[in-house]
């Protein structure tokens, strides 16, 4: 990820996760406008540092959902998630060497990690933390449809 690591490295270590979205969509543009695409049939090829933070996404994720589902995930929880998330978002972005085109990819996913974070710690009103776990593991189940990475299991959804 080197075309946007040291902004968005300087974000995650300066300034709160909202701060880290913008600057994702102000370098690439709205992530609403760009849609995942395969590598010309293919999964893109990953690396170990991002394989290793998207794992500790999926196991964050997959710890949390029956919680949030059932109401039962409290604040705390809800906070300690979006921390999780994005102490391994800045990790990705310090670590991970793609390729440019990979790289462009792989930022929708972070920006929707990103806002997932969020939303679980009650950025958006504390309505919408449930929702921000929703859209952690829609952006993990995103990343292993796009994205190679042996072993992945998508996460299972309710409903």
């Amino acid at each position: 990820m080197k075309q946007l690591t040291t902004l968005l490295l300087a974000a995650a270590l300066a300034v709160p996760l909202t701060s880290m979205a913008a600057s994702a969509h102000d370098s690439h543009g709205s992530a609403e406008t760009h849609q995942l695409q395969l590598n010309a049939g293919k999964k893109w090829d990953t690396d170990a540092p991002l394989r290793q933070a998207m794992t500790a996404v999926h196991a964050s994720v997959t710890k949390i959902l029956p919680a949030a589902h059932a109401g039962k995930a409290t604040a705390a929880d809800y906070d300690a998630f979006g921390n999780a998330v994005g102490q391994q978002v800045a990790y990705m972005v310090e670590n991970c060497k793609l390729p440019p085109e990979a790289d462009a990819q792989l930022h929708i996913i972070v920006a929707d990690l990103v806002a997932g974070a969020e939303a679980a710690q009650g950025k958006h009103g504390e309505g919408k933390r449930a929702a921000g776990v929703v859209q952690v593991a829609q952006a993990s189940n995103a990343y292993g449809k796009y994205f190679s990475h042996s072993g992945w299991k998508a996460v299972k959804l309710p409903h």
